[in-house]
C-alpha cells in the first residue's frame, strides 16, 4: 500500500465535490492549487473560489498562482513533497508542473474520452442530443485530455435534464471515480488504456456568445436540445421583433409541440398564458426567460407585463 501525499488543483463547485469526498476518505492532502480570488458581484469584492473554501475551511496549504511556470510557485510545489497530483476543472498544466509527482497527475473529464474533449463536454453533450455521457479518469500528458485513461462511469442523459442537472448528476459520479482511481493508486493496481485514435470525434469546443444565438430555422429538437444544454449557463438567447422594439430575451427552459401549420419559423404566438415559435413542423413552447433588467421568470409571469404584437418574430 502506497503512503500518498496528495496535491489537488481546482476552482468551481464541480471541482470542490471531489475535494470534499477526498477529504471525507481521509486522504493526506498536502496543498491546495486554485485559481486567485477575483472581484464579482456589484461591489466588485474579491471573491474566493469554491475549491479555496472548502480548503480553508479544512485548514489546508492553498497556493493561488498566476504563473505556473514561476520560479517561485514551482519551489513552493516542490516544497510540498506531494506524490500524485489531481486536477479537477483547472487551466492546462505545465510538463514542469504535471511530471513532477512519482505517481504522476490525472485529471477528472466530464465526458467519456475520447469523445468530447475540450472546455465545454457537458453543454455538447445536450446541444448535440447525446442520451448518454460520463466521466472520465487519466493521466495527464503534452496534450489536451490526450492521456491514457484510468477509469470511465457512465451516465444517462435524461429529456428533461439540462445543463445543470447534469453537471450535478456528473460531479458526484466523478467525485466518486476520483476516490476509485486514488484507490487504485494507492493499491498499484491501475491499469491504463489508450484513447482510440480510429474514429471521428465529437468536439466540446469553448462556448461563445455567438455560439448561445438560437437558429429559429434548424428543427424543433435541435432547437430545443441547444436551450437546455446552455440553461442555466451561459444561456441561449434570442431577438424579439415587437412592433418597434428590437428585444434581448435570454431563453432558460422550452417544450416542443409537433403540428401542421402555415406560418413562417420564428413567428410569435401568445395568448395570456402561452408564448411558442413557429418552427417547420410544430412549435417551440418558451416556458422560462429574462427579460433586459429583469429576472429570470416563468412565461405567464412575463405576459402579464410584455404586450405581444400581432405580427412579432424571432431574429
Amino acid at each position: 500500500m502506497k503512503e500518498l501525499r496528495i496535491v489537488f488543483m481546482g476552482t468551481p463547485e464541480f471541482a470542490a465535490s471531489t475535494l470534499s469526498r477526498l477529504i471525507d476518505e481521509n486522504y493526506i492532502v498536502v496543498g491546495v492549487i486554485t485559481a486567485p480570488d477575483r472581484p464579482a458581484g456589484r461591489g466588485r469584492k474579491l471573491q474566493q473560489s469554491d475549491v479555496k473554501k472548502l480548503a480553508v475551511a479544512n485548514e489546508l496549504t492553498v497556493l493561488q498562482p498566476t504563473n505556473l511556470k514561476s520560479e517561485a510557485f514551482l519551489n513552493e510545489l516542490k516544497a510540498l513533497n506531494a506524490n500524485l497530483q489531481i486536477v479537477v476543472a483547472f487551466r492546462m498544466l505545465p510538463k514542469v508542473v504535471w511530471a513532477m509527482p512519482e505517481y504522476g497527475t490525472f485529471n477528472l473529464h466530464a465526458s467519456l474520452l475520447p469523445d468530447y474533449r475540450g472546455a465545454a463536454p457537458i453543454n455538447w453533450a445536450i446541444i448535440n442530443g447525446e442520451t448518454e455521457t460520463g466521466v472520465s479518469t487519466f493521466f495527464i500528458d503534452d496534450k489536451i485530455d490526450t492521456g491514457e485513461i484510468i477509469l470511465q462511469e457512465k451516465v444517462s442523459i435524461e429529456k428533461d435534464d439540462n445543463a445543470g442537472k447534469l453537471h450535478d448528476k456528473l460531479m458526484l459520479v466523478g467525485a466518486d471515480l476520483v476516490v476509485k482511481t486514488v484507490h487504485n493508486i494507492e493499491t498499484s493496481s491501475v491499469t491504463t488504456e489508450r484513447q482510440k485514435s480510429n474514429k471521428i470525434l465529437k468536439e466540446a469546443h469553448k462556448i461563445h456568445k455567438e455560439t448561445c444565438e438560437i437558429d429559429w430555422n434548424r428543427s424543433l429538437t435541435d432547437i430545443h436540445n441547444h436551450i437546455r444544454g446552455l440553461s442555466p449557463y451561459p444561456s441561449a438567447w434570442t431577438t424579439l421583433v415587437n412592433g418597434n422594439d428590437n428585444i434581448f430575451i435570454k431563453v432558460y427552459d422550452s417544450g416542443i409541440e409537433k403540428a401542421a401549420h402555415q406560418f413562417e419559423s420564428g413567428k410569435v404566438i401568445s395568448t395570456k398564458k402561452e408564448l411558442k415559435i413557429a418552427i417547420e413542423k410544430g412549435y417551440i413552447i418558451l416556458k422560462e426567460i429574462q427579460l433586459p433588467g429583469k429576472k429570470k421568470m416563468k412565461i405567464r409571469d412575463v405576459l402579464n407585463g410584455l404586450h405581444i404584437q400581432e405580427n412579432a418574430r424571432m431574429l
